[in-house]
């Protein structure tokens, strides 16, 4: 095997090593969550955005007491159903249950660390 041929070869095996390991981190971080909850509030916003990845972006407004400041939560989906019953429900108040997934490589998987994962219309 010629030199440049050999060279050509290692480099392609570390370019396609890295490529496995980022697509390796990327699914573990996908797949264990660092914590799971629910939040339940007003779904203020809900949009799909992005240059280049578009996600599904949504803010919604938490209330503990009447008169008080809502705190806001945002979250992303990865779900199409679920961001459908979303846009169904821009304006109402709704239960979110989400898992949360830290050190997410890229924005192409959601723009915050916070993922809804199922959703419920409440009566106010």
């Amino acid at each position: 095997m010629t030199k440049p041929l050999r060279i050509k070869l290692i480099l392609f095996c570390l370019v396609l090593a890295a490529g496995l390991a980022f697509a390796l981190y990327a699914w573990i971080a996908l797949s264990v969550s660092y914590s799971e909850g629910e939040r339940a509030g007003y779904l203020q916003k809900f949009s799909k955005r992005g240059w280049i990845c578009k996600t599904w972006e949504g803010e919604l407004l938490l209330t503990s007491m009447p008169g008080a400041i809502p705190e806001k939560f945002e979250f992303s989906v990865r779900d199409p159903l679920v961001a459908e019953q979303l846009t169904a429900a821009t304006g109402k108040r709704v239960l979110i249950s989400y898992a949360q997934h830290k050190g997410v490589p890229t924005q192409c998987f959601g723009e915050t660390e916070y993922y809804a994962e199922r959703v419920q219309l409440q009566q106010p």
